[in-house]
């Protein structure tokens, strides 16, 4: 009983914090290049995001305790797709973090090393890689 009303309190809070932050993301959005909100307002926990590649890039494209799962679905060509979250930052700086991580990967630490070994050892071959997932995602 103890642990259901903590595990009560735990989401009473975050859904607290993620409504607080989808209300200053609503009244001062992000670039142009980031759409992101609750699925359905009834349950603050679980988000969508539309994050559009920086320019210059492959990707192209029209809590507070413990960390959210961030999916990319579908699944990305990126040698980055997991990264360590911090209790301090929030929706906004997560989704400003993606964006980041798309313009500049980080081959050094990546979480997948193959996708790092193309990126470093062939680059045109990875961004054509991308490229096309990209289009076969869009369907064109």
């Amino acid at each position: 009983m103890f642990s259901n009303n903590n595990t009560r309190a735990q989401t009473s809070t975050a859904t607290r914090r993620l409504m607080k932050e989808y209300r200053d993301l609503t009244a001062d959005p992000l670039q142009d290049t980031i759409t992101a909100g609750p699925v359905s307002e009834d349950n603050m926990l679980e988000w969508e995001a539309l994050i559009q590649g920086p320019e210059g890039t492959p990707y192209p494209g029209d809590y507070p305790l413990n960390p959210f799962t961030m999916t990319f679905d579908p699944p990305l060509l990126h040698p980055n797709t997991s990264e360590r979250w911090s209790p301090v930052q929030g929706v906004r700086s997560v989704l400003l973090s993606v964006l980041s991580m798309l313009a500049e990967p980080n081959i050094e630490s990546g979480a997948d090393v193959e996708c790092c070994k193309l990126y470093r050892d062939n680059k045109p071959e990875f961004e054509r890689r991308v490229r096309e997932q990209v289009k076969n995602l869009l369907g064109i």
